[in-house]
């Protein structure tokens, strides 16, 4: 099956203008200026099916909007291959832009002072969308993300999280066949958090829309994510499931115990404790060096055991330690 996002080596780079001090640099700085040159992306590769739901990892400045700036035909790279539904982004631009969605989460494509439905109807015409379709559409999205109440309010009026749900709204009006997601929940609280997740999952699985998501909050990841892209220095780090990036890394659990009283106790060979709070504490292991009946003997052996709960590291945990296996990694 042909791929509907091909990416082949793809590079970026950009020059960045040295900081000039003081007023002599000042002055030096207007006749001659300093540049050094940033490596976005130093040759990426990757592919995806239609209908796929793709996290897109890695820390501040690892090229992650640099990648979807360029899937989304915004920035043109300096070599490389990238092909999404048989179309390069900035080449083909005006057929191109029809069939995708972007929400970047620190901008809006609404309309500052206007009601959001306003907005809306402006994007209707933009995009040429039949007056029955934009209907059908509207009520549907309307619906699903619950912002009937906001349609009259102009948008600087409106909260972050009903922003983002009225800007998802927007970038989905077209019925795009690809999503782009940058950052969608930064600054948003968890109810708002919750509701933008269950809206992706919905449009993914009863639509088929193929969804790009990069972020920083791996509870996106976890909710969401079908498939792990990690990203850093430019570079790809990873590519695959959960599961197998979680294999890849460590076979390491994690075991969380209560007790009843907070008391010291030794751990045997093989485990180590990571933290205590109170009468709670976290204890990491691996299950096939170390059984999991001879960590709670020894615990047992010195007070009473409340409750026990084992589960895998925290997705924040295998990620950090990619980052700290691969050198020059920006953090």
């Amino acid at each position: 099956m042909t791929p509907q996002i091909e990416v082949e080596n793809l590079r970026k780079t950009f020059r960045i203008a040295e900081p000039t001090h003081g007023t002599l640099g000042a002055i030096k700085g207007l006749v001659s200026r300093k540049y050094r040159t940033h490596n976005a992306l130093n040759g990426i590769s990757f592919s995806l099916q239609k209908g796929e739901l793709v996290g897109y990892i890695g820390p501040n400045g690892a090229g992650k909007s640099t990648t979807v700036k360029i899937l989304s035909g915004i920035l043109v790279p300096e070599s490389g291959r990238c092909k999404v539904m048989g179309l390069v982004p900035w080449e083909d631009r005006k057929k191109y832009v029809r069939k995708i969605g972007v929400v970047f989460g620190q901008r809006t494509q609404l309309w500052w002072d206007l009601p959001v439905m306003e907005s809306f109807e402006l994007l209707k015409n933009i995009y040429s969308i039949p007056s029955h379709a934009f209907k059908v559409r509207m009520d549907e999205m309307i619906h699903l993300m619950e912002i009937e109440p906001l349609l009259g309010t102009p948008v600087r009026q409106l909260s972050l999280g009903q922003r983002m749900r009225c800007d998802l709204v927007a970038s989905l009006l077209h019925n795009p066949e690809i999503l782009f997601l940058d950052e969608p929940t930064i600054g948003l609280d968890a109810l708002s958090k919750q509701s933008l997740r269950n809206f992706v999952l919905r449009i993914n699985r009863d639509n088929g829309v193929t969804v790009i998501l990069t972020t920083h909050d791996m509870d996106d990841i976890e909710a969401l994510c079908q498939r792990v892209i990690v990203i850093g220095g430019g570079c790809i780090l990873s590519d695959g499931t959960l599961t197998q990036l979680r294999k890849r890394v460590a076979q390491e659990k994690w075991m969380i115990v209560e007790l009843q009283e907070s008391v010291d106790f030794p751990l045997p060979e093989g485990s180590r404790l990571l933290r205590n709070e109170g009468k709670q504490y976290w204890i990491e292991f691996d299950p096939d060096v170390l059984p999991v009946t001879e960590i709670i003997s020894c615990i047992a052996s010195r007070t009473t055991l409340v409750d026990i709960l084992i589960q895998d590291p925290p997705i924040e945990e295998i990620i950090a330690h990619i980052y700290r296996e691969i050198p020059n990694v920006s953090q």
